[in-house]
């Protein structure tokens, strides 16, 4: 997936699909190769039938997210965030996605 943002010509790029089972970890990265100093990472997903939900807000570091049982890092030089989910269950089947905002 390519995701184009509102923050003029930053890009973002995802791997297409990725697939667990229940309660197995997965890390869905998300490469930002054009990002500006001032751009925030953000990530949400999107259940089915629902409307997009923030999970976090990341400049750099990493973050625990207890709420959805997961963590948001961001690498050293910001090109690419990954966020792990430690123990997904079948309620967090959603299309996740990374954007970046000024």
């Amino acid at each position: 997936v390519s995701l184009a943002v509102a923050a003029g010509r930053a890009r973002v790029q995802q791997e297409p699909l990725a697939q667990t089972t229940e309660g197995m970890e997965i890390t869905i990265n998300c490469s930002h190769p054009d990002i500006q100093t001032s751009n925030t990472i953000i990530w949400y997903r999107q259940l089915p039938g629902r409307g997009p939900e923030l999970l976090s807000l990341a400049f750099k570091g990493s973050k625990e997210l207890p709420n959805k049982a997961g963590q948001l890092s961001v690498s050293p030089d910001r090109r690419w965030s990954s966020l792990c989910l430690s123990r997904p269950r079948w309620k967090d089947a959603a299309v996740y996605s990374c954007a970046l905002a000024d």
